[in-house]
């Protein structure tokens, strides 16, 4: 089947620019989407505790987890020469990435010197983060996502809303209106399997047809030099045995250090994203076929930076399930793209204002700070700990708000005096008996999104006051 790739058409990324806030409003204006989306994140979690339920040995297993990364933390750069030494061994290729632009660079020559113009790629967040897509659609080089739901969004024309599932905020119908414009399906045709198979069937050729396949990798062995790619679709392994380069990128803090360290993190990955018992495909590469090359490009972007920090190294644990997504209440009711970064939701707001503080200084305040993320992550991170104090940081920083600022220190003078204290808690109490619009109005944010209450006849003190010698 003959295709129409987004280079054609490329409409421009939904919600593009803009703070969490603003970018969630927009994806508030839909309401009925937002429940739904909501509703099905929730679902997922739910299926997630059903699972764990079912492993008397659940704790057991995250405990073990995070002291195994606890240690290759530790020792990383031990571990990156034991990875590197052993996968040279194997007949693999290693590069070496500084940041996002040495990344690219490297992807890019390694296409340049199969004298590629094309190339198919299975899911990968550290190619996303690393803007890899675009950079090499400046430089002529067609990519065609192979996984399903990144396809979709590629389509569209937006970046994944989910690092498991990218197109979680896409109603069927949508993706159907999509497959009919760039795949040549029926109008208003949205059953999935339907589509699923069209999808299958134009994969197939792109599949045929690359030299060159790229993949992300979930784990790499320090051991044995090899890499494992987790998917469901089987996609990363059409594309890597069928294609004569199989390039693997991954982000340093990816290893481990033995291979029987593995059975800890397959049973704890799917279970926590999902709520399956392990993934369809848990692929090993360890060295090319006979006639291939095989490249791994190691990348930093920050991550010795995060390492360097104490209070945020745990975030490097992270093995990408997306439980913490499923789980929190901001996330699941003001969508993926409200994030503006490649890693949304709870994780993603301790990542980002790791790489740019200024520019990502609004996430770790898109929390409600209850825990349930940290309850729910896998290696045991404390998420909504990291999130509170990203918060300190970037006010010390000065990275906040003027105007929030200002607020806050209004605030926290009036708490420090009983004085000032008494006088407010007065004033509010009044203004909302005989001046209600004062505060019932747009241009109050908490107005926005709650009934503001009525007004006491008292305050607890002048209460207390009177009641206390009863």
């Amino acid at each position: 089947m003959e295709t129409t790739t987004t280079q054609d058409k490329n409409p421009p990324l939904q919600g593009a620019g803009g703070s969490h806030a603003e970018l969630a409003d927009i994806f508030n204006k839909d309401e009925d989407r937002v429940n739904w989306h909501d509703e099905t994140l929730w679902w997922i979690r739910a299926k997630r505790d059903k699972s764990v339920h079912q492993l008397p040995e659940w704790e057991a297993l995250r405990e073990a987890a995070s002291n195994i990364k606890f240690n290759v933390l530790s020792h990383l750069d031990i571990y990156l020469a034991q990875f590197e030494a052993a996968a040279k061994a194997n007949g693999i290729i290693v590069h070496w990435a500084a940041d996002a632009k040495e990344h690219n660079e490297i992807v890019h020559k390694l296409l340049t010197d199969a004298k590629v113009t094309q190339m198919v790629k299975s899911k990968s967040m550290l190619t996303e983060e690393c803007h890899l897509n675009d950079y090499l659609a400046t430089h002529g080089i067609e990519v065609i996502d192979s996984d399903l739901g990144e396809r979709i969004v590629q389509l569209a024309g937006e970046p994944p809303s989910h690092i498991v599932l990218p197109c979680i905020h896409k109603k069927k119908e949508e993706i159907g209106d999509l497959f009919h414009m760039y795949l040549g399906t029926p109008s208003n045709m949205s059953d999935p399997q339907f589509l699923t198979e069209t999808a299958r069937g134009s994969l197939r050729e792109t599949f045929l047809t690359r030299k060159v396949a790229l993949t992300g990798v979930n784990f790499a062995i320090a051991e044995t030099g090899e890499f494992v790619v987790c998917t469901n679709e089987g996609n990363a392994d059409m594309g890597a045995h069928l294609a004569d380069v199989h390039i693997a990128c991954m982000g340093i803090e990816k290893i481990i250090p033995k291979r029987e360290h593995l059975g800890v993190f397959l049973r704890l990955l799917t279970r926590s994203a999902t709520g399956q018992p392990i993934t369809t495909y848990s692929s090993h590469f360890k060295k090319p076929r006979e006639g291939q090359e095989m490249h791994i490009v190691l990348v930093d972007n920050g991550r010795s930076i995060q390492l360097g920090r104490e209070d945020f190294r745990n975030s490097l644990k992270c093995i990408r399930c997306g439980a913490c997504m499923n789980t929190c209440p901001v996330y699941r009711r003001s969508g993926g793209h409200s994030y503006h970064t490649a890693v949304a939701g709870p994780i993603g707001s301790i990542l980002a204002p790791n790489l740019d503080m200024k520019k990502y200084a609004d996430l770790p305040f898109a929390s409600t700070l209850c825990g349930s993320c940290s309850n729910v992550c896998p290696v045991k991170i404390d998420i909504h700990d990291q999130l509170y104090k990203w918060r300190q940081v970037l006010v010390k920083e000065g990275y906040t708000p003027k105007a929030k600022t200002v607020a806050m220190h209004v605030m926290a003078t009036t708490l420090g005096s009983s004085t000032l204290y008494h006088a407010a808690g007065k004033m509010g109490r009044l203004t909302i008996k005989y001046a209600p619009f004062a505060v019932n109005n747009k241009l109050n944010p908490w107005y926005k999104n709650r009934d503001m209450p009525e007004s006491p006849k008292e305050s607890f003190g002048e209460w207390y006051a009177k009641n206390r010698k009863k």
